[in-house]
């Protein structure tokens, strides 16, 4: 985008403003008189019916010529797509959680408000072309998230998941900023774009960059769960509230990336060549501590935190070479990721007990023959994280990895193959259990009309992007320029 196209416009910022103007709605109806269950229904509608506007906001703002708002937020084909991500990741969490949160807390106005605000950080961290705008978007979102993980205050388990986050979440927060400072003492400027062409041009100051850049890589190597900064994932998806984490397990990870991959490809291109290494080892490290770990996992919840971190290395390959075919491959991978994670998070919810918060592998034993919708619902979430064709995971790493492929990389893809197939024994296992074992132990299913809409929306999306990919990659992997 050429840095010329700059513009005071707010309608740059309309997707944002539109969720801002339904968080308001949302607290003042939560303060009316005469709070009671259907209330409770009431600030959900509201709140999806904020994030479908938003929705529609965004497409809007597509439509438009590109755009920098004041020179920190940027309206192009990439912002449209991450809140797009984003958006999709807000929407199935308020389904997921308009009928959980009522078992959990009476302070349901302020679920959602925090939920939405969450929504917003998200959102414009992935439109941020500005390291101060970066930082500030960061703090919007983690500071409401912490407060989300922590949410069922009568869970010892929650507590601990949400002062954990906070206190390393505070921590890594300080490695990324001290980062930010020295790659702005190295250039002289926030603004991503004239870092860039002051460090292509062989000017700024190396001893300030290059430690900038590593301080950098620890911080959003935190934010993304990547090894060896992902000591905090398992906890926090265990003890969080279960549709916090099917909402932050999407959500998070794709602001995080599309900031890291706009800093890295728009300011940082150039030195490519040292960072590029760093990210491939950790791509390595990751996918295979990641799919390791999740072997041994008993909790479903737990197994799903080592997953994600796995596919987060899936995801970080595609940065590596820093190309637009990377970042709109990365794009595809979080979109077609985002349903079957939190579809699988659904039939977790679906499974639980009031107040347990999770589930053991165990509870999902013969549920086929109680419940044959929600077993197939589980098999393709399980079948499509493990990237079997033709369903979306296959389509999202096979797209990771051609364009590693095509920049030379084709040792890093042969690792991930390798832990591809590694994957497959975790997800399988969940398979097999609900098909081929014997019901060991007593449950019961949530049957719940959010909570059953959520898990038909992600299972049919998860086939849908996998049998009709090509509008879906013409759609996303075109948004990376």
């Amino acid at each position: 985008m050429d840095l010329s196209i700059l513009t005071e416009n707010w309608t740059v910022l309309l997707p944002e403003i539109v969720l801002t103007l339904f968080v308001i709605a949302v607290m003042m109806v939560d303060i009316l008189p005469g709070r009671n269950t259907s209330s409770s229904k009431i600030l959900a509608n509201i709140s999806l019916v904020g994030v479908i506007v938003a929705l529609a906001a965004n497409v809007y703002v597509w439509t438009l010529p590109d755009a920098v708002y004041l020179g920190g937020v940027a309206a192009d084909n990439f912002t449209f797509g991450v809140r797009l991500v984003v958006l999709v990741a807000a929407l199935l969490g308020i389904l997921l959680s308009s009928d959980y949160i009522d078992h959990i807390t009476q302070n349901v106005g302020e679920y959602y408000s925090l939920l939405l605000l969450t929504t917003i950080g998200m959102m414009l961290m992935g439109s941020a072309v500005d390291l101060i705008v970066i930082f500030l978007a960061l703090e919007i979102f983690s500071l409401a998230i912490y407060v989300l993980c922590g949410y069922h205050r009568e869970n010892p388990r929650s507590s601990e998941a949400g002062m954990k986050y906070f206190l390393l979440g505070a921590f890594a927060t300080a490695f990324l900023v001290y980062g930010m400072a020295l790659i702005y003492g190295a250039g002289g400027t926030t603004n991503l774009r004239l870092l860039g062409e002051i460090f292509n041009n062989g000017g700024g100051n190396l001893t300030f960059l290059l430690p900038g850049i590593a301080l950098v890589i620890v911080g959003f190597g935190f934010k993304l769960s990547l090894v060896p900064f992902h000591m905090w994932t398992p906890d926090v998806y265990q003890g969080a509230p279960t549709p916090v984490v099917a909402f932050m397990s999407i959500g998070t990870k794709t602001a995080a990336f599309a900031a890291f991959l706009r800093l890295l490809n728009e300011a940082l291109a150039g030195q490519q060549e040292t960072w590029g290494w760093m990210l491939a080892a950790l791509a390595i490290l990751t996918m295979t501590v990641g799919n390791l770990a999740a072997l041994r996992q008993s909790s479903v919840k737990r197994m799903l935190a080592y997953s994600s971190i796995a596919h987060a290395g899936y995801v970080l390959v595609a940065l590596v070479p820093a190309t637009a075919e990377g970042a709109g491959a990365a794009l595809f991978y979080v979109f077609a990721y985002a349903f079957m994670n939190i579809g699988a998070f659904a039939v977790v919810i679906a499974l639980e007990r009031i107040g347990e918060g999770d589930v053991e592998q165990e509870r999902f034993n013969g549920i086929a023959n109680r419940w044959p919708g929600l077993a197939l619902a589980m098999s393709i979430f399980m079948l499509s994280l493990a990237g079997i064709p033709p369903l979306a995971g296959f389509f999202g790493k096979f797209f990771v990895f051609r364009v590693a492929v095509e920049s030379g990389w084709v040792w890093l893809v042969v690792v991930g193959v390798v832990n591809s197939a590694i994957s497959a024994y975790y997800y399988l296992r969940v398979v097999v259990s609900m098909y081929f074992s014997e019901s060991t132990v007593a449950s019961e299913r949530r049957n719940w009309l959010g909570l059953n809409l959520g898990v038909a929306l992600t299972a049919i999306g998860t086939v849908v992007v996998g049998l009709y990919p090509t509008f879906w990659t013409n759609l996303l992997m075109g948004l990376g320029g």
